[in-house]
């Protein structure tokens, strides 16, 4: 028989990884992915986010909805999409095996950065993919600022020292 050196550290990281991986489990990706009886009603749509030279461009995975189902808006400079996905109804004469198509609400939210012009945000949607495309900001330069003579008649401050007896 072999003697093993315990190491609580070891432990600890054991104990660890099962707490992350039932945190992960109930509110990890996927979490709401709807499998099993009663699953979570929430889900999490994939985006890629990406720049151009001009702009910021957000694509939404969103099959099986309606740009109807999609809302889009912009308040104090966070850019806010939002919407539901509805499951198909789950009768028994189809002989239903398993549900891992996410559904229920969603909501993701951008942190736009200053100086973005939000009328002029574009979303269009096309084939299950929204795509939003948000004008960056331009770029903020340095400006001098020329100092110039209060008026054509410059006045002098005389001063003088001061001296103990004077004070």
């Amino acid at each position: 028989m072999a003697i093993v050196r315990w190491d609580p550290a070891t432990e600890l990281g054991t104990l660890h990884g099962e707490v992350n991986r039932l945190f992960n489990g109930v509110f990890g990706p996927g979490a709401g992915n709807g499998a099993g009886a009663g699953g979570a009603r929430r889900w999490m749509p994939a985006m890629d986010l990406f720049e151009t030279g001009s702009h910021f461009v957000a694509r939404l995975d969103l099959p099986g909805m309606d740009e109807d189902g999609i809302d889009v808006e912009v308040e104090d400079n966070v850019l806010r999409i939002s919407g539901e996905r509805i499951p198909e109804q789950r009768d028994s004469a189809r002989g239903w095996y398993r549900f891992e198509r996410a559904h229920g609400t969603f909501t993701r939210e951008l942190q736009l950065p200053d100086g973005v012009d939000v009328e002029a945000i574009e979303a269009a949607f096309d084939r299950g993919v929204l795509e939003l495309r948000i004008p960056r900001p331009a770029k903020r330069t340095p400006r001098k600022v020329n100092i110039g003579r209060g008026g054509s008649s410059a006045q002098a401050i005389e001063g003088r020292d001061v001296q103990a007896d004077d004070a």
